[in-house]
């Protein structure tokens, strides 16, 4: 396994399980600083097929409970001239290890270790070409404050935008709640890091994604369980301190599209209103938020997108797939 002077190891190219065009490879990051062994994060690829050209890459990162497996998204950047990247973080997806607690990590900014050395990956297979940073929930608010602190190092480069589908910018509920529920779990994860919160469970979502609940979509359930993996409280204490940190202000140095549904739904059960919807955020709280990105940002509310807008029902993805084609078009 080839390793740099400093940093993370890294293995060779692989199978993926998504199957032919595709390809994974593991970065080793060593003992987890979290205490729960060795870790690792793996980079998908989509193999450029002949005829393709490139001019840019895309990195892709998930959300919490998730996984890349949207291959209609990879092959949308290859017809436009982007290489095609993924990442699973540590301990999401395929790098989660037996015996390791699904998404948990105390600090968001630990991810950074795994995100440089993927920029990295996509400059050994295209250095050179700028790359376009896609990241979906969760990973719509570990990306920008990742390359906040890239552009405050002076390491914007090689990214030149970033797309946030449906990012999580701040805590749902009453708002009168947010600050007493921030504040005991600062004292909680003290203690009891891992201790999973008891939180209502809801395969609202799931089911309207995935095939055995009528949805287009037939992904790992063992990676993205339709109910989503317990929530543990030093997880949660790590998302709200990015919530405020965003709320501060970032300056992420790239232009920056943010996509989302124009409306909430939140309901026990599944109804036909829960497939035009976003059913896990609330909406209004991306709007309110997305300025603090800093550069210049475009909003853009996608009508009856899902929570994954690029996993919306067709008509609405071509809506979603549309506006993104226009905002990749202003960046050449």
């Amino acid at each position: 396994m080839p390793r740099r002077a400093q940093g993370p190891a890294w293995g060779e190219w692989q199978p993926d399980p998504l199957g032919e065009g595709y390809q994974q490879r593991a970065i080793d990051l060593g003992e987890d600083p979290d205490g729960e062994g060795q870790i690792q994060a793996v980079v998908v690829r989509r193999a450029v097929r002949p005829g393709e050209r490139v001019d840019g890459a895309v990195l892709y990162v998930h959300g919490f409970s998730d996984y890349f497996f949207q291959t209609e998204l990879a092959d949308f950047f290859a017809e436009r001239g982007h290489a095609f990247f993924a990442i699973d973080l540590r301990k999401c997806g395929r790098a989660r290890r037996p015996g390791q607690t699904a998404h948990h990590v105390s600090d968001l900014a630990l991810c950074d270790e795994e995100l440089d050395a993927a920029l990295e990956l996509v400059a050994e297979d295209h250095g050179g070409v700028p790359v376009v940073v896609v990241a979906h929930s969760t990973g719509g608010l570990i990306t920008p404050l990742w390359l906040d602190r890239r552009r405050a190092a002076g390491r914007v480069e090689p990214v030149a935008g970033l797309v946030l589908n449906s990012p999580w910018f701040d805590l749902q509920g009453k708002p009168y709640l947010r600050g007493p529920v921030t504040w005991a779990l600062r004292g909680l994860a003290k203690v009891s890091p891992l201790r999973p919160l008891d939180l209502p469970a809801s395969t609202v979502y799931g089911d309207s994604l995935h095939t055995s609940g009528g949805g287009e979509w037939d992904f790992d359930t063992e990676l993205k369980p339709l109910g989503g993996f317990p929530v543990t409280i030093g997880w949660l204490n790590a998302v709200r301190r990015g919530h405020a940190r965003l709320h501060r202000g970032l300056d992420v140095g790239v232009p920056s599209l943010v996509l989302r549904s124009d409306k909430t739904h939140v309901a026990s059960t599944w109804s036909e209103a829960s497939d035009r919807a976003d059913t896990v955020l609330d909406v209004r709280q991306i709007a309110r938020w997305a300025g603090c990105l800093g550069d210049e940002t475009t909003v853009v509310p996608v009508p009856d997108a899902r929570h994954d807008v690029f996993l919306s029902l067709p008509e609405v993805r071509r809506t979603a797939y549309a506006r993104l084609h226009d905002w990749l078009s202003t960046r050449r």
